[in-house]
């Protein structure tokens, strides 16, 4: 069967795909533009002196450690306990699979500001003090899915012969999963990791509500500084964390991560049209 070739999109929709970019995106290159502007009464010139004056800063660097803390925390946690109940899962079957399936997509549905209550409801009962311990808790609760979410449609597209010929040649369960699942995983569990590092580093609302006094992430100290009014100095920090989340973002694309949704997908089309001619 010969493919067509896609028509060209009308000028109008590539124009209102500019504008829409162009709207998006000026607020983030003001904000590094403010960042490297240095204003005079007469003049203005370009400067690193509001990066210099962020790195400098002890309680910035305090909460970017904190940051980096809890986002390798929640991130780890995440990835093994993501990828552990995809995989149990993936190899379940039953009506109850289905439910666990509901319910482990639920944090992505569910109002930021309604899960961040009800996990500070949650440590209160259970008497916990509130501090880097029950940032990292709360952040792997809703990181699980996504990862989750990305092994699992990894796993979809999987094909089990591997695994036959592995307890062929005499593996156990144990050796065919080290040995064949985790590495055909591997770019999966590395993006979903990725992405739970992300999501925990950019989190404000569920951290402002369980974070302990004096134990501030990045987000939140941005915040806190923001109530006395925008300077440079914080165009410049927000710049770093634009920085690292793009890092970040990048990282997450460019593996084969992203592309497992797609080939997910695909893959269930190409089998819905063969069943269904």
């Amino acid at each position: 069967m010969v493919e067509r070739s896609r028509p060209q999109a009308p000028m109008f929709a590539k124009v209102v795909l500019w504008i829409t970019l162009l709207l998006l995106h000026t607020p983030i290159l003001v904000m590094i533009l403010g960042a490297l502007i240095e204003k005079k009464p007469d003049s203005w010139s370009w400067t690193l002196r509001w990066f210099s004056e962020v790195v400098n800063d002890q309680a910035l660097m305090d909460a970017l450690k904190n940051s980096l803390l809890v986002g390798v925390a929640a991130s780890l946690l995440s990835t093994v306990i993501g990828t552990s109940a995809a995989v149990g899962l993936h190899r379940s079957a039953g009506g109850w699979r289905w439910a666990v399936e509901g319910l482990s997509v639920v944090s992505l549905v569910f109002p930021e500001i309604v899960f961040a209550l009800s996990l500070l409801s949650l440590f209160f009962i259970l008497q916990f003090e509130l501090g880097l311990m029950t940032v990292v808790i709360s952040h792997v609760s809703f990181s699980i899915s996504y990862v989750m979410i990305t092994v699992g449609a990894r796993l979809a597209t999987l094909d089990r012969s591997f695994e036959d010929a592995a307890r062929d040649l005499g593996a156990s369960e144990w050796q065919t999963y080290r040995s064949v699942v985790l590495p055909l995983l591997g770019p999966s569990i590395v993006g979903g990791g990725a992405l739970s590092f992300l999501l925990s580093f950019d989190d404000f609302l569920i951290t402002y509500f369980v974070n302990g006094v004096g134990q501030d992430t990045l987000p939140v100290k941005l915040y806190t500084a923001m109530k006395l009014g925008v300077s440079p100095k914080l165009n410049a920090l927000s710049s770093l964390m634009f920085v690292m989340t793009l890092l970040a973002l990048i990282f997450f694309f460019r593996s084969s991560a992203f592309r497992v949704f797609f080939e997910a997908r695909g893959k269930h089309e190409s089998k819905s049209e063969k069943e269904n001619p």
